[in-house]
C-alpha cells in the first residue's frame, strides 16, 4: 500500500480523496494554485504545494509542476480526481516514466477511449451495442450527406475529440446538414485542435444511462449497475440517480455483464463508466469515461462501497475487495449538482460565501469544499457542491432530497438550488418519466420565462 499520494485536483473531489486516504492511513499532498491557497482541500491535506498562478494551464494542467510536487514531497502515486488531467494519456505516460503510480487506467486505455471513433470501434469488437452511424471519421460534406441518407435523419455530428457538449451538432434533415457539419468541425478545431468528426443516428427520446465498471487490471472486472443522468442542460448533467427508474433488473444484469466482460477482456484497471443512450429497450454506446465520475456517490450509496478507496487499493496492486455476487442494490439514491450560477441564464457567480450550512440527517450526504468566508474563485468550474440522498426506495429518496434542499444554506452567491426546488414540483421528475431533452424543453417554457 502507498504511504503518500498526491491529489492533482481541487475542490470537492480533492477533499473526497483526502478523506478516503485518511481512512486508509495514507498521507496526502494537496497541490493548489495561488487562487486556492485558502481552499479546504489544502487545509485538510497533510501537506500542500503551490504549483502556479490561477490559470489552469499554469497550475492544475502543468505536467512539470505536478511531477515536481511529487518529487519534492516523496509522493508515490497521483490521484487525478475528474476533469483536469484525469483522462490525459500523455500525462499518464509521463507519470509512469517517472516511476510514479497513476491511480487510474493505463495511458493506452485512456488514449483508445479518448478518441470517440477508436472507442466505438473497440467497443463493437468487444460486443457492446453501438449507435448506427459512420464507420469512422467523415472528411467531406458529400460523404456526410450520403451517410445521412443511409441511416436516416435526424443525425448528430460529433467531433472525435469532443466532450462537454462541444463539437456536437444535430441536423434534422438534409437541408441542415451543411451548417451542422461545418459548425461541428469548426468547434472541434477551436476547442480540441482536431476538426475530425463522425456521424451517428440521432435518437429522439432517449435516456442517458451509464454503467459503472471496475477492473483489477488482470482480467477481472465487475459492474455496479447503472445511473440515469438524463436530466441535462446543454449536455451537462444536473440530476443523477441510481438505479435508473426506467431500467429493469433483467436489463441491468444483461447490459452490466456485457460491460464488465468488455473491460475484463482489455485488462482495464480501476473505475470507468460506459455511457449509453437508451431508447425503447435498446442500449447504444456513446463513450467511455476512464475516470471517476462526478456522480459516483449515488453508486456508492446503493452498493455500500467506497470507489475512491477501491481505486487506491487496486492501483497499489491489491485485489478488488468485492465480487459481482457481493454487489447487491440497496434502495435508491439521487444526486443534484449545486453550482454557483445565476438563474435563469446559468451565468457563473463567483464570490464570497457569507454563510454556509450543510444539510444532514439520515440518508443525506453533502460533498463540498465550501465554508463560511470562503471566496469562490472565478477561474474554475462553477460546481461548488453535490447533494446526495439515499432512501429505501425512490419516493423516500425524493422526499429526503426535498427536505435536504430546504436545509441547505449558501449565502453570498447565487446557486442552482432554486432549480431543484422547481423540478421537484414536476410530475415527470417525480415519476421518472423524462429523457435527455426534457430539461431543455422545461427550461424554455418555465425557468427562462420566470
Amino acid at each position: 500500500m502507498f504511504n503518500k499520494i498526491l491529489i492533482a485536483n481541487r475542490g470537492e473531489i480533492a477533499l473526497r480523496v483526502v478523506r478516503a486516504a485518511r481512512e486508509m492511513g495514507i498521507a496526502t499532498v494537496a497541490v493548489h494554485s495561488t487562487a486556492d491557497s485558502d481552499a479546504m482541500h489544502v487545509r485538510m491535506a497533510d501537506e500542500s504545494v503551490c504549483i502556479g498562478p490561477p490559470p489552469s494551464t499554469q497550475s492544475y494542467l502543468s505536467f512539470p509542476a505536478i511531477i515536481s510536487a511529487c518529487e519534492i514531497t516523496g509522493a508515490e502515486a497521483i490521484h487525478p480526481g475528474y476533469g483536469f488531467l484525469s483522462e490525459n494519456a500523455e500525462f499518464v505516460q509521463i507519470v509512469e516514466d517517472h516511476d510514479i503510480t497513476f491511480i487510474g487506467p493505463t495511458a493506452e486505455h485512456i488514449r483508445v477511449m479518448g478518441d470517440k471513433i477508436t472507442a466505438k470501434d473497440t467497443m463493437k469488437k468487444l460486443g457492446v451495442p453501438c449507435v448506427p452511424g459512420s464507420e469512422g471519421g467523415v472528411a467531406t460534406l458529400d460523404e456526410a450527406r450520403q451517410i445521412g441518407e443511409d441511416i436516416g435523419y435526424p443525425i448528430i455530428i460529433k467531433a472525435t475529440a469532443g466532450g462537454g457538449g462541444r463539437g456536437m451538432k444535430v441536423a434534422q434533415n438534409a437541408q441542415e446538414m451543411e451548417k451542422a457539419f461545418m459548425t461541428a468541425r469548426a468547434e472541434g478545431k477551436s476547442n480540441f485542435g482536431n476538426d475530425e468528426v463522425y456521424i451517428e443516428k440521432y435518437l429522439t427520446t432517449p435516456r442517458h444511462i451509464e454503467i459503472q465498471v471496475f477492473g483489477d487490471g488482470k482480467g477481472g472486472a465487475v459492474h455496479l449497475g447503472e445511473r440515469d443522468c438524463s436530466l441535462q442542460r446543454r449536455h451537462q448533467k444536473v440530476f443523477e440517480e441510481a438505479p435508473g427508474p426506467a431500467i429493469s433488473a433483467e436489463e441491468r444484469a444483461t447490459i452490466g455483464k456485457v460491460c464488465a466482460d468488455a473491460v475484463a477482456r482489455i485488462n482495464y484497471i480501476g473505475a470507468g463508466t460506459i455511457e449509453f443512450l437508451y431508447e425503447k429497450g435498446e442500449f447504444y454506446f456513446i463513450e467511455m469515461n476512464t475516470r471517476l465520475q462526478v456522480e459516483h456517490p449515488v453508486t456508492e450509496a446503493i452498493f455500500g462501497v467506497d470507489l475512491v478507496r477501491e481505486q487506491i487499493r487496486v492501483a497499489s496492486g491489491m485485489e478488488m475487495s468485492f465480487t459481482q455476487e457481493d454487489l447487491q442494490i440497496n434502495g435508491h439514491a439521487i444526486e443534484v449538482r449545486i453550482n454557483a450560477e445565476k438563474l435563469p441564464n446559468f451565468s457563473p457567480c463567483p464570490g464570497r460565501i457569507t454563510q454556509y450550512h450543510a444539510p444532514g440527517g439520515l440518508g443525506v450526504r453533502m460533498d463540498s469544499a465550501l465554508y463560511d468566508g470562503y471566496s469562490i474563485p472565478p477561474y474554475y468550474d462553477s460546481l461548488i457542491g453535490k447533494l446526495i440522498v439515499h432512501g429505501r426506495d425512490r419516493p423516500e429518496a425524493l422526499a429526503r432530497l426535498h427536505r435536504a434542499l430546504g436545509e441547505l444554506i449558501v449565502d453570498g452567491v447565487d446557486t442552482t438550488v432554486p432549480l431543484f426546488h422547481a423540478l421537484l414540483e414536476e410530475d415527470e421528475v417525480l415519476s421518472g418519466a423524462y429523457n435527455i431533452h426534457w430539461l431543455e424543453h422545461w427550461l424554455e417554457t418555465n425557468l427562462n420565462q420566470s
